[in-house]
C-alpha cells in the first residue's frame, strides 16, 4: 500500500497504487496503516488465532499419524523439521513445568 502522511507523520490517505499524493510504500502489516484502516486490534486477533490454529494442525497431523493415515516420512522435509522442533520445545518446556497438561503433546 502507498500512503500520504500529514506534517506530524500520521497517515491521511492510502492507495493500492503509487500516485502523485501517495508516494510512500508501506508494508501491509505496518501498525500505523492498520490503525488508519481501523483493523489494528483485528490484526492482533488474527495473529493469536493463527498461533492457536497451528496447534490444531499439529494435533491433526499427530492424530493422522497415530491412525496410520499418513506416516511421518510422508511429510515434506520442512514440515518434519518443524514438527520435531516443536515437539522438542514442548518437551523442554514441560520438563521445567511451564505448561499445563492441556498443552502437552499428544
Amino acid at each position: 500500500m502507498y500512503v500520504k502522511r500529514d506534517e506530524d507523520g500520521a497517515i491521511i490517505k492510502v492507495s493500492k497504487v503509487q500516485d502523485e499524493e501517495c508516494q510512500e510504500l508501506v508494508a501491509s502489516g505496518d501498525m500505523a496503516l492498520s490503525e488508519f484502516l481501523g483493523v489494528a486490534g483485528e490484526h492482533d486477533e488474527l495473529t493469536r488465532s493463527d498461533l492457536d490454529f497451528v496447534r490444531v494442525l499439529e494435533d491433526v497431523i499427530h492424530l493422522l499419524m497415530d491412525k496410520g493415515v499418513i506416516r511421518f516420512t510422508d511429510l515434506p522435509d520442512a514440515a518434519r523439521d518443524k514438527l520435531v522442533t516443536r515437539q522438542s520445545l514442548r518437551r523442554r518446556i514441560n520438563d521445567i513445568g511451564l505448561m499445563g497438561e492441556e498443552d502437552d503433546v499428544i
